[in-house]
Parts: structure tokens; sequence; C-alpha cells
């Protein structure tokens, strides 16, 4: 296999999807992403920063060649003497399957085509699903996908989930700091001075990984949401409210399902996995989770664990209704062929739920 070969080939498949789908993105939400791409492509550390200057000059460099590319289409892989479709995740890794190397590629966020090429660093098997561990990537886009799963199993990307921990703790809320300062602590951490964390950082990001890990087995088990008619809302409504909201039920039932991330981590009783999940929530999740919230506020002064659990069962539950009727508009919409009266209809929705302004 010609790794430099196919490693520019991800790198310029990367980039016709970053040429395309830059614009998905806030001023400030692009600033970030493109940061983090600085900072891999010149295999720094996540709390370094790159000279002023230099960093302009390089994104100067990325938007012209991203104009280059608006008119391109993704290019095929080579990998030994077969070439593949960009997509065609089976068939690539089954013949890199002997050479230690991983190739992912999917649609996150606004259906915006994402890949990444990397080192296998280990295997495991956890709750009977293979789990991979990444290690250095060789291609990347603009996203920073901490972790994801593909045909079945679990996918840890490390450099990535490292980056992506330590923008959640630079750029957290005051409403998450008591969170995160519950969850320092409860790695060891004698303080949450910024110079602490990068100090014991391995400890507070091993927690984080097990987090990335039970959320992506919750998610290979749920079975609430119809899996085609979620695909379908993301298809038909990307870049709005029913987009966000539909990922967020999902990502919530994918918690508190039998093996996922919050369920695990209240039945271990693990306070800084709690703290951790608790910090870096935003702002529809937490309206989804107010009962939970509820009960972390009390957690912090008692650090009764049975409240907790009961609050789960409570979103747990009111998470499955509100996905029942999310499908149910839009199988109502679908069969009168208007999927702009689903849209408008789930909206109000959630307005009557105070999830969306008026």
């Amino acid at each position: 296999m010609n790794l430099d070969r196919l490693t520019r080939q991800v790198l310029f498949n990367c980039d016709v999807s970053d040429a395309r789908h830059a614009g998905i993105f806030s001023v400030c939400g692009l600033a970030m992403r493109l940061r983090d791409l600085y900072k891999w492509e010149h295999r720094m550390a996540p709390w370094q920063e790159g000279e002023a200057a230099l960093v302009l000059d390089w994104i100067g460099e990325k938007e012209e060649l991203w104009e280059d590319l608006l008119e391109a289409d993704y290019g095929r892989l080579s990998v030994g003497s077969e070439d593949y479709e960009s997509f065609d995740i089976q068939g690539i890794n089954g013949m890199l399957a002997g050479e230690n190397y991983f190739y992912g590629a999917g649609y996150a966020h606004h259906l915006k085509p994402t890949f990444v090429l990397a080192e296998i660093e280990r295997e495991e098997t956890v709750s009977g699903y293979n789990v991979c561990y990444l290690g250095r990537e060789y291609a990347r886009d603009l996203l920073t996908l901490p972790a994801f799963n593909q045909d079945g199993a679990v996918i840890l990307r490390t450099e990535a989930a490292r980056m992506f921990l330590w923008d959640q703790i630079a750029y957290i809320s005051n409403s998450g700091r008591r969170a995160l300062d519950l969850a320092l602590a409860a790695c060891g951490l004698p303080d949450s001075r910024s110079i602490t964390i990068r100090r014991h950082y391995d400890a507070v990001f091993n927690v984080q990984q097990q987090i990335h890990l039970h959320h992506e087995i919750g998610e290979l088990e749920e079975q609430v949401f119809d899996r085609q008619i979620w695909r379908q809302l993301v298809a038909d409504h990307p870049h709005t409210a029913v987009e966000l909201l539909v990922r967020a039920l999902k990502d919530l039932l994918a918690d508190t399902g039998p093996h996922g991330a919050l369920t695990h981590l209240l039945k271990e009783q693990d306070a800084a996995a709690l703290g951790l999940y608790m910090a870096f929530g935003n702002g529809l999740s937490r309206l989804l989770t107010h009962e939970i919230t509820c009960a972390f506020d009390a957690f912090i002064q008692d650090r009764r664990w049975d409240p907790l659990i009961l609050a789960a069962h409570t979103v747990r539950q009111n998470a499955v209704s509100h996905v029942e009727r999310v499908m149910e508009l839009h199988t109502h919409g679908r069969r009168r062929q208007n999927p702009e009266g689903v849209r408008e209809a789930i909206e109000e929705f959630m307005r009557r739920r105070g999830w969306l302004p008026n």
C-alpha cells in the first residue's frame, strides 16, 4: 500500500468537503475549526497557539485552495491496485485490514461529508462491541469529531478527542463551570488553573474518553427513534431547528439507554464523569434535561445519587414521548407530501415547549 498516495487523496476529499461546506459555520465557528485544523497540520498540543501572522497567512492559503475546489468532485481512493469510491468504507478498510490503518467516511452535522485516515492504536471489545482507538491521523477535515460509530464498531479518535476536550474546557460557559470544577476535583486536580489541567490532562481526558465510548455504544443500541425517519428528517431539514432537535433527542436517547454514557456513569457513581457530562451541555440539551440539571445542583451539595438516577429515568421517558410525537408529525407530513409543513409543525411543537423563541 502506498500510504503517501492514499493520504494525499483523502486530504483532497477533505479539502473539497471543507470548500463546499465552510459556509454552514458562523464566522466564530469557522475560526475555531480552522484553528484546530492548523494545530493538527502543525502537530501542536491542544493548548498551544500559533503565531498570529503565520496562522492568518495559512488561513489565506486555505481559503484560496477552497475557492479553486468549489466545483471539484470527490476523488476515488487508491489502495494497493484497487480504486474505490470515497464512501466505500467496507472496501477500503478491507484492504487496510492488514496494514493497521483505518479509514472513516460519513456525514456529520448539516450533512457535511467528513473523512479521516489514521493509524490504529489498539482495539478492544466493550459490551460486545468492537472498539477501535485511533492514533496519529494522516488526513482529516475541518470537523474535530472525537468519536463516531461505523459498521457496528465504535471509533475513538484520540488526537481529535484531546483537542475537542481542551476546546470545551477553554470555552466553557459560566453555567458549566461548577460542574467542571467538580469533575477536576474528582480527577485529583488540586485546582482548576490552566497550567494544572495541562499537567493532569491525561487523567481528565481518560474520563472524557469513557463518556465518548459509552455514548457511541448507546447510539448503536438505540432503537426508539426509527433510523430511516431520523435520516429523512436530517436530510429534509438541514441547517434548521428541526435538525438540531432530532440530533439532540437521538443523543439523549443514546446516553440514557441501558449502556449509554449517563446510565453507565450513574451506575458506576463516577463523579468525575458526571461533572464532565454536565459541564459541556449546550442550550437545547440543557432544556431537554432540566430534571437532571436540578438533581445535579442538589448533588453538588449532598452527593446523593438516587435523585440523579430518578431524574435520568424521567428525562428518558420524556425524550421517548418527544420522539414519538416528532415521528408522528413527520409521517403525517410525508403522506401529504408536504416537507415544509413538517418543519413548521415540528417548530411549533418546539415553541409550545419553550425550546424555540416565538
